[in-house]
């Protein structure tokens, strides 16, 4: 990675106590020396990880004046990246561009290269296991590869969202591999990633937690972010950042559990659950609008509960409540194949052999991220119980993965009259503003709504699910 500061290089190279970290010292004085470069911009950052996560941030670090270092596993991407090129298309198509024209990102899938930088944003994927257990594998493999060039006075971020104790307790023992001491040789922090794809707020814009496992890692991460961001909230300790990170999404995920719920007992009772929201909203205290849907996708509030679940078990507690909006969120695709089931028998078509046109692959409108979303959940449901199932999304011209296991990935189909007139069901599964709904409501012979985006363009045909 070429860099401006190329006496630092030389420097650096030529210390061996603040290479070996030999003394207390030489930690000071490399603790002083990153502070400087941290305040003037010339601090080496890297970002292990571009993804949804990653990209934006590695992004703000350019933006700031910083040169960044980008790494990912994936040679192909990387490769992409370098040609300044991304498939995140909700970033904007020139933003990779711009990077690298910029002269101050690169990318590299060699892990080696992370020992070029002074600060290190880890920003891998915490997905979850077979059993929902936590997988911490790529933060593992992350830790496990810092630890082989963690060197003094650099400064290490974990972003990844994850239960209370990780950065501690999982992530911490795989840098120790160095043989440095953490708080005095470097530096550990934790700092959630907020990112929200499709929201116009940038990484810039949002404020951002920081806590350490000692008051010297929190200092330096505060010093680091408060360059780049507009704002930075320190907290008492890592654990603190890592539990406020998932109550953030479990707060979500409970109250998109209620109104989902709700959408269930006043369909019984015949009640518009919209309408219900709607006038519940205009109320100034005490009360902030959920909407319903047919399930839960993006990476955070599908998946951050389980890892809440997880860690209360480990302390011998359990967490009831959260589980039970886990289970009613997860139940709600079911919940919409049953509802068009009996539709479609209400107009005498059986659902095995219909033709079912699933509207919205990605997870929420407007982006093509189809992390966890529900549509996959719908569009396999169908096909198990005899429909032929095809989707149309403006975001989204082709599957990421195969919607059902031994069968190929599939592709969006236009959406017009004639299109529409072969298909028994439409389901409306995500709200893109890019949809045509008018044109939904007068060709199609049956529409679910699963988002309440056909309230006034007419009764006749249309079913709320």
């Amino acid at each position: 990675m070429s860099h401006d500061a190329s006496a630092r290089d030389g420097e650096a190279s030529g210390s061996d106590d603040l290479d070996r970290g030999a003394g207390d010292d030489g930690a000071t004085a490399a603790r002083a020396e990153l502070l400087r470069h941290i305040a003037r911009r010339t601090a080496r950052v890297a970002v292990v990880g571009m993804g949804y996560t990653g990209l934006p941030v590695a992004a703000a670090f350019v933006e700031a004046g910083y040169r960044v270092l980008g790494h990912d596993v994936d040679e192909e991407k990387v490769a992409r990246l370098n040609a300044g090129e991304t498939d995140l298309k909700h970033l904007g198509a020139g933003l990779v561009a711009g990077m690298r024209a910029s002269g101050r990102f690169e990318a590299t899938a060699d892990a080696a290269r992370l020992a070029e930088s002074d600060v290190v944003l880890v920003c891998v994927p915490t997905p979850l296991g077979p059993e929902r257990q936590p997988d911490l594998s790529a933060v593992r493999d992350a830790g496990a590869a810092l630890g082989r060039t963690l060197h003094v006075g650099q400064l290490i971020v974990l972003e990844s969202t994850t239960y209370p104790g990780t950065t501690r307790d999982e992530f911490l023992p795989t840098l120790l591999a160095s043989g440095l001491r953490p708080g005095i040789d470097f530096f550990l922090a934790y700092s959630p990633e907020r990112e929200d794809p499709g929201r116009d707020m940038g990484t810039r814009q949002i404020p951002r937690l920081v806590g350490g496992i000692d008051e010297a890692s929190r200092d330096v991460a505060v010093a680091l972010f408060e360059t780049v961001l507009d704002q930075v909230v320190p907290v008492s300790s890592a654990e603190i950042a890592e539990a406020a990170k998932l109550l953030e999404n479990i707060y979500r995920a409970v109250n998109i559990a209620m109104v989902n719920e709700m959408k269930v007992l006043l369909t019984a009772l015949d009640l518009d659950v919209h309408e219900v929201i709607d006038a519940a909203s205009t109320k100034p205290f005490g009360y902030q609008p959920f909407r319903p849907g047919p399930g839960m996708g993006g990476h955070c509030i599908p998946i951050d509960p389980f890892y809440m679940a997880y860690k209360a078990e480990q302390v011998g507690q359990q967490a009831r409540f959260i589980a039970l909006a886990g289970e009613i969120n997860h139940a709600m695709p079911g919940w919409v194949v049953e509802r068009t089931a009996e539709a479609l028998v209400q107009r005498g078509v059986d659902l095995d052999g219909a033709r079912v046109l699933v509207v919205g692959l990605a997870y929420k409108a407007d982006i093509d991220d189809v992390r966890e979303s529900p549509s996959f959940a719908l569009i396999s449901r169908f096909g198990e119980l005899g429909a032929t199932v095809d989707y149309h999304d403006p975001h989204v011209p082709r599957t990421r993965a195969a919607w059902h296991p031994g069968r190929p990935p599939l592709e969006s189909v236009p959406l017009d009259e004639a299109s529409l007139s072969g298909y028994d069901a439409v389901v409306i599964a995500t709200d893109h503003r890019a949809v045509d709904y008018q044109l939904l409501g007068r060709a199609a012979r049956l529409v679910i709504d699963t988002r309440g985006v056909m309230r006034g363009l007419g009764d006749e045909g249309i079913v709320m699910a």
